[in-house]
């Protein structure tokens, strides 16, 4: 008798994956960051677009007297205001995506070509805003913290006193402490050498490194330039005086807080647009409510996104 099997081998794997259907995940996209500083801002809707800060003017001159025991003595005061405060006005972070229709019409399983476009195009624009509220020009809390608020690196390193000297300015309620993570290893560093090493603190189910109390929290949007940062730390809320993020209500086409996407149209290419919008902005409404440390180096530091 002659084996069927002589001179044969089994089926490979490459042949057999032609009959096999593989499990895809949807994009993965690494530029996306946990995006922690909008978790923990307080967020205060800015119905007209413009939010106006209004300040108190020369507050050391309200006076009041506790030692009279006369009423007639009672002294006489009042709380004059700015004539003009800051106001705000909403940033817009836009773009506008394309896809066309044939490639919604025939690549959309298992996954929807369309929603999957527009989930990476919107979590691009939320790692945008972040930015913004860290860099922005006109409102950025870098560009925004007062000359009294800003403080020097003792040794180039960020130390344990450094940070300190940061609490001892934003002293009222601070919240959170703001730092590439380049920075906060750099702060751990420091701390494990003179023998004090930071505790942990459990936020949003993640670890953060904390001091006096006080958690560090990652950006890679606080920029490295040359070896050297800046860490931040703020106090938040309108009710505690504090740095609160602007946005938008109630936006035709609504797909989160301040975040807009609206159906172009198709053109006469079969493509089909969508624009996408975010309105956002941010305010310090006292000079105490934001500290910067600044020309913090990090070491030897590897670009990275």
């Amino acid at each position: 008798m002659t084996d069927i099997h002589q001179g044969h081998t089994a089926l490979g794997d490459v042949a057999a994956r032609t009959l096999a259907n593989a499990t895809k995940t949807v994009p993965m996209m690494g530029t996306i960051t946990p995006r922690w500083l909008t978790h923990l801002l307080q967020w205060v809707p800015v119905e007209a677009g413009i939010y106006r800060v209004n300040k108190v003017k020369d507050p050391d001159q309200v006076e009041v007297d506790c030692s009279a025991k006369d009423e007639r003595e009672l002294p006489a005061t009042f709380v004059d205001y700015e004539e003009w405060g800051r106001e705000y006005v909403l940033n817009a972070v836009n773009t506008v995506l394309d896809v066309h229709t044939r490639v919604s019409d025939l690549y959309s399983s298992p996954h929807n070509q369309i929603r999957e476009q527009l989930r990476l195009t919107i979590e691009t624009a939320k790692e945008r805003q972040e930015s913004e509220l860290i860099n922005n020009k006109e409102y950025g809390l870098l560009n925004n913290a007062a000359k009294s608020m800003r403080v020097k690196t003792r040794t180039g390193a960020p130390t344990p006193d450094d940070l300190d000297e940061l609490i001892a300015r934003v002293w009222k309620e601070p919240g959170f402490f703001l730092a590439h993570p380049q920075a906060i290893a750099a702060f751990g560093r420091e701390c494990t050498r003179r023998g004090v090493p930071p505790p942990t603190v459990s936020l949003f189910g993640s670890q953060f490194l904390t001091w006096r109390g006080i958690p560090l929290i990652p950006s890679n949007k606080v920029n490295i330039t040359g070896g050297k940062t800046s860490i931040l730390l703020l106090r938040t809320g309108e009710s505690r005086q504090g740095v609160v993020g602007l946005y938008q209500p109630d936006l035709p086409g609504q797909q989160g807080m301040g975040l807009s996407v609206r159906f172009m149209g198709i053109n006469h290419k079969a493509i089909a647009s969508y624009l996408v919008s975010l309105y956002c902005s941010l305010a310090v409404l006292t000079e105490d409510a934001l500290g910067v440390l600044e020309n913090v180096e990090v070491g030897k530091y590897h670009e990275y996104k």
